[in-house]
């Protein structure tokens, strides 16, 4: 680790991954910035507060917005370095997917990295970026050796119209490598994480992965779920990811970040086993009944042609040698998040 007398930014800072990463930060005792677009919607981010009073480190809360430029400035004043974990996370339902994906990704990304060349005490950004930006969907694993997806890979088949946030992150990703490219006193490392699980730190259920876990237990998927996969990932062990690239000076490149690339029906078998009163999903509903199915879920057709059915494989070895990060059980990931959605009320009792 280095000084932690330099205070650190984190952009998205109430976000479900951003939460974990300045609770290990503050752990650790750093002073952390962190950004809200308002500081007036305290209830977003309170727990920030909470989390600052139980640790050595110190906390403080701006006002930025991803669109706007120059507006992390004041944020970033004095920083060393710079955690960009904001940006849309959205899978179903996008009417505007210009709008309310690329725009924030892409110019977001601009915006901070602008910034950054500006703010002279920066050392290092540490991007957050996706498996996203390798993969588009299952099916492209055809098209590469082995079938395994490596850091050497790059999503080249997604667009507007056909998987958007995928297409967000991509283009983000690319940006941020352009960007750093053209300087020579800051560096880029970034983090390729799976699908993140894991327990949350607020009670909060506006995040795609918190969703999905809430529809698991609640009964929406009790009738079946099809053999989709799921690329795994402790939200914990991200947040460590991210601290260990930026403050490893031997750190570089992209990190893959996954444990175990496991079917729906795995996912909800270990649940079972633990939470055996609650509907989960045991039975496997066949891929052309949720072609038609599907889109009751937001899932287009075309999304579910090219991804159920077909497995994920990543290779995550570069992730362990280059950061030292040891990945939780998946087993331990699936069950302490239910538990918190139990714990915090997000689930009902049984």
């Amino acid at each position: 680790m280095m000084d932690s007398k330099s205070p650190v930014l984190v952009s998205g800072g109430s976000g479900y991954l951003a939460s974990h990463i300045i609770k290990q930060l503050l752990d650790n005792g750093y002073t952390v910035h962190t950004t809200v677009r308002d500081k007036r919607k305290t209830d977003k981010y309170d727990h920030l507060l909470r989390l600052a009073e139980k640790s050595s480190g110190e906390r403080k809360v701006f006002e930025a917005d991803l669109l706007k430029r120059e507006s992390f400035g004041e944020a970033m004043k004095t920083c060393s370095h710079v955690f960009h974990t904001a940006s849309p996370f959205i899978i179903e339902k996008i009417r505007n997917p210009k709008e309310v994906l690329v725009e924030p990704a892409l110019e977001g990304t601009r915006n901070i990295l602008e910034t950054v060349n500006k703010t002279k005490t920066v050392e290092r950004v540490v991007l957050t970026s996706s498996i996203a930006a390798i993969m588009g969907d299952a099916i492209d694993a055809k098209n590469i050796p082995g079938g395994i997806f490596t850091e050497e890979v790059w999503n080249t088949t997604s667009n507007l119209d056909h998987q958007p946030y995928p297409y967000s992150k991509t283009l983000a990703e690319k940006e941020a490598w352009q960007i750093v490219s053209e300087q020579s006193r800051w560096t880029l490392v970034v983090m390729n994480p799976g699908f993140i699980l894991g327990p949350s730190l607020t009670k909060r259920a506006d995040s795609a992965s918190i969703n999905f876990m809430i529809s698991m237990g609640n009964g929406t998927y009790k009738t079946g779920l099809p053999e989709g996969y799921l690329a795994i990932v402790d939200v914990r062990d991200v947040a460590r990811a991210h601290i260990l690239g930026a403050f490893n000076e031997k750190s570089s490149g992209r990190h893959i970040l996954t444990n175990e690339c496991l079917t729906f029906g795995d996912a909800a078998g270990i649940l079972k086993k633990e939470f055996p009163v609650y509907p989960l999903p045991v039975r496997k509903v066949p891929k052309w009944f949720f072609i038609i199915m599907g889109p009751m879920f937001g899932l287009t057709r075309q999304y579910i042609r090219k991804n159920i059915g077909y497995p994920l494989n990543f290779d995550n070895t570069y992730s362990i040698r280059d950061l030292g990060i040891d990945y939780r059980p998946v087993e331990q990931t699936l069950t302490d998040h239910f538990q918190q959605l139990l714990d915090d009320g997000l689930l009902a009792a049984k």
